[in-house]
């Protein structure tokens, strides 16, 4: 990937009250390892110590092209395990309140490529 630039897709999920364990639960015994199975590369998972929200999680994924996401994110989407996860993870309700999603690439003088 000489002189490639990779896109970092930030992920910003606003729970409803008192679900943003819940959501980190689902993260860490089920997602991860479902995007494992699938290739999705995550570059980093943040909470809010000090800021608007502390009801938030935060986290970076990265991509090689659009088109690598588009396959990858819709294979992710779709999986049996995922749904099922999802589902269970939901079942004393919502967690997530509304995700926002922005695509980034690095400046020419950033330290993360």
């Amino acid at each position: 990937m000489t002189g490639k630039r990779m896109i970092y897709e930030l992920r910003v999920y606003k729970c409803l009250p008192n679900r943003l364990p819940a959501l980190l639960r689902r993260f860490q015994d089920h997602t991860l390892d479902i995007w494992k199975k699938h290739g999705v590369r995550q570059a980093g998972f943040w909470t809010t110590v000090i800021g608007e929200s502390n009801n938030e999680l935060l986290y970076l994924l990265s991509w090689d092209s659009m088109a690598e996401r588009e396959t990858k994110w819709l294979a992710f989407q779709t999986d049996s395990e995922w749904l099922t996860a999802r589902a269970e993870s939901e079942k004393d309700g919502p967690i997530v309140a509304n995700i926002s999603s922005q695509f980034l690439t690095p400046t020419a003088f950033s330290s993360v490529k």
